[in-house]
């Protein structure tokens, strides 16, 4: 423990003892330390730097290290085992959106040259699926898979990915896109503790402008390789609900832009919103969200009681507890994320029934079978497809 303590302080040092001579070999020296000692906080706060990890052969050393893998015991073996696997039921998809990657960047690749990148994409894909069948498969979730591909190693690229999958961006791998929509009611709450004037301004415009971007870590919107990979560094370096800040911090960075266009053509403010700024202030925008998250941390958003208690938001609260769970954690949070979903199914066809076939002389007993159904669902959500359909019948 004295040793870690130790690292940190020196890393914390190094950090500041940026205006040397050599600035860039001190920078450098100071990221590899923090990954030796697996100093989180230390890569965290050098992530938050300009520039983050620099080159992509130190990202090698650091995404690993912050998505809690340990190099050296089997966890990065190689394995083709995943090829004598059952197919997973969303393939067919993956192979889609794998014909439509590398549009912008590799640059300067034969045909041959993409084509062996697209295996390899799928492949990657499609390891890490067989090997957790239970997660999803959503559109967009290719473009984060290349940049993985294109900056880590063969050897890192699948166990990093699944544990990203499982442990960071589980949400979007459920089986409804209700979690991810949540995530997105926490932006106009940022904005109206930030900047009421705009919260205001924009009320009328639902957050699902975000949703490509929080959804596919930014992969899918920004179109270089330097600028997202560069994004990734401070992404993975800080919790999951960093990403919301973010999009609050450039919804705010284009405030005049919002405010010529009027408040009541919200389809016009969506337009705006549904696409990053051009040319994307990276730098600035980082540093904005990381002022947003301290000024307005998320337990003090009313949206935030919202959030699943199995949600990666919360139990990935900091990147210190992602890094210490294991993808055995990842699914039992996603049961009981899946179990959490089924039920809001229940309660709402209940609801929906009642309302279409309401009738007075059996509103009193209906609403005591809410209440029992409501208990024995907490005690034991695998009743509710029973029940469920028992009560259509019971209603009919």
């Amino acid at each position: 423990m004295a040793e870690k303590a130790a690292s940190s302080t020196s890393t914390a040092h190094m950090v500041e003892s940026d205006d040397t001579d050599a600035p860039g070999r001190t920078r450098e020296h100071a990221i590899l330390e923090a990954c030796r000692w697996r100093d989180l906080r230390g890569l965290r706060a050098l992530a938050e730097q300009p520039g983050g990890f620099l080159t992509d052969n130190i990202r090698q050393q650091a995404w690993p290290v912050l998505l809690g893998l340990h190099t050296g015991n089997g966890e990065t073996a190689h394995d083709a085992s995943w090829k004598e696997l059952p197919r997973h039921a969303d393939e067919d998809q993956v192979q889609l959106d794998v014909n439509r990657a590398f549009i912008y960047y590799p640059n300067h690749q034969t045909e041959s040259q993409l084509e062996h990148r697209k295996i390899e994409l799928s492949s990657l894909i499609v390891s890490v699926l067989r090997h957790n069948p239970y997660l999803s498969y959503f559109q967009g979730y290719h473009d984060i898979c290349q940049v993985f591909l294109l900056v880590l190693p063969p050897t890192l690229r699948t166990p990093a990915v699944a544990r990203l999958s499982a442990l960071r961006i589980r949400d979007f791998m459920l089986p409804s896109l209700g979690p991810a929509i949540a995530q997105l009611r926490l932006i106009p709450d940022i904005l109206r503790a930030a900047d009421p004037a705009l919260w205001v301004h924009l009320s009328s415009t639902e957050p699902f402008f975000a949703l490509s971007g929080t959804l596919t870590m930014y992969a899918h919107d920004i179109t270089t390789l330097g600028e997202i990979a560069r994004l990734f560094d401070v992404l993975l370096a800080r919790e999951p609900v960093f990403s919301v800040y973010m999009f609050a911090a450039i919804v705010r960075s284009r405030r005049d832009e919002l405010f010529d266009t009027p408040a009541d053509e919200p389809e016009m403010l969506h337009s705006i919103l549904s696409k990053l700024p051009r040319p994307l202030n990276l730098e600035a925008l980082i540093t904005s969200a990381v002022a947003l998250f301290e000024a307005h941390p998320p337990e003090r958003l009313a949206s935030w009681r919202t959030i699943s208690r199995a949600s990666v938001l919360k139990t990935a609260r900091d990147a210190e507890a992602c890094a210490a769970q294991s993808m055995d954690d990842g699914r039992v949070f996603f049961e009981r994320q899946v179990r959490e979903l089924r039920w809001i199914e229940t309660r709402e066809k209940i609801r929906d029934g009642l309302w279409r076939y309401r009738r007075p002389a059996r509103a009193v007993g209906i609403a005591v079978l809410i209440g029992v159904v409501a208990v024995l669902l907490r005690r034991s959500p695998g009743i509710s497809a029973y029940v469920s359909s028992w009560v259509a019948r019971w209603i009919r």
